[in-house]
């Protein structure tokens, strides 16, 4: 059911925009351990993952079932507001001290913009590596989208830089001057072990640990190319031409190979629907397959989406949270 609109919420986006155009698009998923991985080297990020999450125990299910209500907050339309200020509810609690004294708040503007800025990067760079690169005009009015995307959240956008020149100056001075190697980031990395995806339960353990290698390498030497060479060093990584050569033959044929896989088909399902209720097509609400929820005893947490459908005792997801008070992060 559509709820109405907030009046003095800012304008969702539409199907004209290139936001919704690429940024569900499953060539993302390529880029998804570069976006993590990105995400918690932010001091803030990574205490935040550190100290109040279950990523690590569940990152499977973490991450298919955060891409609904991410995804939600571009496609959802007349909803995007209220999915937005769903997905800012969830972090209303994220806040502490790290290992080194310094306090965070996951809903601090500066935190909270570089999530943001992670994904803005993630279709820039899905279409540069696995497409047809942006051209200058077009980052410029997809950044600009972005922004119109960031607001829906209602999170302070005082510091938010203004233009794409702007926003690529910031994105250079955050990798040199503010990211860090630390556990959250090498964490995220440190996928040699990692289980088998919820819709692949039914393959045994044994195929899992032989295939796991051979399917997992390749995401970290993808993420390692597409590093920022300042990440890269932070890191420890190295980058030859040869490995450079490599990704480009690998994007190219990326590309080539997506131009036979139908147009819906290259989307996730809530952009799907969004897609679909543009064409005027009436598509209810498309929400995360239960095989993705956190386990039991988490779903009725504030920090966890969780649909109705799978609620206990009915409870709605994103339940409001009443946000930090006046003068403190979030504002």
């Amino acid at each position: 059911m559509t709820t109405p609109a907030d009046p003095s919420a800012p304008e969702p986006l539409g199907p004209s925009s290139l936001v919704w155009r690429y940024f569900s698009d499953w060539r993302g998923m390529l880029i998804s351990l570069w976006a993590g991985s990105m995400q918690n080297m932010h001091p803030a990020l990574g205490a935040g993952v550190e100290e109040h999450s279950h990523f690590f125990e569940e990152r499977w299910e973490r991450l298919l079932r955060s891409l609904y209500p991410i995804a939600g907050v571009i496609y959802d339309g007349p909803d995007a507001a209220r999915t937005a200020r769903a997905v800012r509810d969830y972090h209303v609690d994220i806040k502490g001290t790290d290992r080194q004294g310094r306090r965070y708040h996951a809903l601090d503007p500066g935190t909270f913009f570089w999530a943001h800025a992670t994904f803005i990067m993630v279709p820039v760079l899905m279409c540069e590596y696995f497409g047809r690169a942006l051209t200058e005009e077009e980052k410029e009015r997809f950044y600009a989208e972005g922004l119109q995307w960031y607001r829906l959240y209602g999170v302070s956008d005082r510091s938010v830089p203004a233009d794409w020149a702007g926003f690529t100056a910031y994105f250079e001075r955050m990798c040199a001057d503010v990211l860090e190697d630390n556990r959250a980031a090498r964490a995220v990395l440190d996928i040699r072990r990692i289980g088998k995806p919820p819709f692949l339960k039914w393959l045994p353990d044994v195929v899992w640990r032989v295939v796991r290698g051979p399917l997992t390498r390749p995401f970290v030497w993808l993420t390692v190319g597409m590093y920022p060479p300042a990440v890269r060093a932070k890191l420890g990584y190295r980058w030859s031409r040869r490995s450079a050569v490599g990704l480009w033959l690998v994007g190219r044929a990326v590309a080539l190979g997506w131009h036979l896989v139908p147009f819906e088909r290259r989307y996730h399902p809530r952009a799907r629907a969004g897609w679909r209720r543009a064409r005027g097509l009436v598509v209810g609400p498309v929400e995360t397959p239960r095989r993705n929820l956190p386990p039991e005893e988490r779903r009725g947490d504030g920090k966890h989406y969780v649909p109705d459908a799978w609620s206990p005792r009915g409870l709605s997801p994103g339940r409001r949270v009443p946000p930090p008070p006046p003068g403190r992060p979030g504002d």
